[in-house]
């Protein structure tokens, strides 16, 4: 493993080499590795993975839903790629049996404490680039969700935990987070 991070870029190859129990994303070929989430954060993805299953389950297209950990290869030159907490991915023909090859359409992020701005600044800007429609940051300490929906130019809205929050790639879907927070005594 050290001389993986010796490397000025990583290839493909070489990532898809690392071992299984290793969390790790590219950013412009460069890595980086990640710490085991917290019990709250695997909690909230519970809940809202299950939330977004059930809606999509019931008839809302061909869309999928994939908790982290699923790949994300936003591009090929210069290799990046992401696990983000939870995704939803409407174009199957962007499935394969390892990633998602291109940008998925909704994707949600829940801030670790270490690293907040990862998800508040790299990623926003990562998936803004490569074109994911609409990506929520919920951030538990704050107890803050912060939605961009880049395909109506609406940037960092933020609603607390007390609010519905609107998924707006669907014309019907709220997400209530003063119910998940209830449930979750956070």
């Amino acid at each position: 493993m050290p001389a993986l991070q010796q490397l000025s870029t990583i290839s493909l190859e070489q990532y898809e080499a690392l071992p299984e129990d290793i969390r790790a994303e590219v950013y412009d070929g460069q890595i980086r590795y990640m710490a085991s989430p917290s019990q709250i954060h695997q909690s909230i993805l519970l809940e809202l993975s299950t939330l977004l299953n059930s809606y999509v389950k019931n008839g809302k297209g061909d869309c999928k839903v994939f908790p982290a950990p699923f790949d994300v290869k936003l591009s090929d030159h210069p290799l990046t790629i992401v696990q983000p907490d939870i995704m939803i991915v409407c174009d199957r023909e962007k499935l394969d049996e390892n990633r998602c090859n291109g940008a998925p359409d909704f994707i949600i992020e829940i801030v670790s404490p270490g690293n907040p701005s990862d998800d508040y600044i790299r990623k926003a800007y990562y998936y803004q680039h490569y074109g994911v429609r609409e990506y929520w940051i919920v951030d538990p300490r704050r107890r803050m969700v912060t939605v961009n929906y880049f395909e109506g130019n609406l940037i960092n809205v933020a609603y607390s935990f007390d609010a519905a929050v609107k998924v707006n790639i669907y014309e019907d879907l709220y997400i209530n987070f003063a119910e998940i927070a209830g449930l979750l005594n956070i």
